[in-house]
């Protein structure tokens, strides 16, 4: 026996693997080779949600519109802030500029809405995870 590692889909297996000689079955006997069956397919794939479950976003649709917190993808400092509240934006707007090793980012919006608060100035440092801007 053999064994080894495969990965698929970035998820890592162990397989032992049996070597079968020339002329023997996989089950043990001799004599002429037969077609082996094929073995069960298993997805490695993630399984998708039962029916009752897909329906529950649907239900929730209300809350989509609850306001919405656009938080620091890395650390950096706000160089700009673009937007005030009660402004209204659109889905791509620029909210912020954040500079973050030496370079600088735009913040966009990620879905459209009204601006109902701003948790940083110009000048703040911020790190990764730290909320700038909600949107309602």
């Amino acid at each position: 026996m053999k064994k080894y590692k495969v990965t698929v889909d970035g998820q890592t297996y162990t397989v032992i693997v049996e070597e079968i000689a020339a002329g023997e079955h996989p089950s043990g006997e001799t004599g002429a080779p037969a077609a082996a069956p094929a073995p069960p397919q298993r997805s490695t794939a993630p399984k998708a949600p039962p029916p009752q479950e897909s329906a529950a976003p649907q239900k929730s649709a209300p809350a989509a519109a609850a306001a919405l917190t656009v938080n620091s993808p890395m650390p950096g400092e706000i160089l700009e802030v673009a937007v005030k509240p009660g402004e209204t934006v659109n889905e791509g707007d620029v909210l912020l500029i954040l500079e973050a090793m030496k370079m600088e980012n735009e913040i966009t919006a990620p879905r459209g809405g009204t601006v109902s608060a701003v948790r940083i100035k110009a000048g703040d440092t911020v790190g990764s995870g730290d909320p700038l801007v909600e949107i309602a």
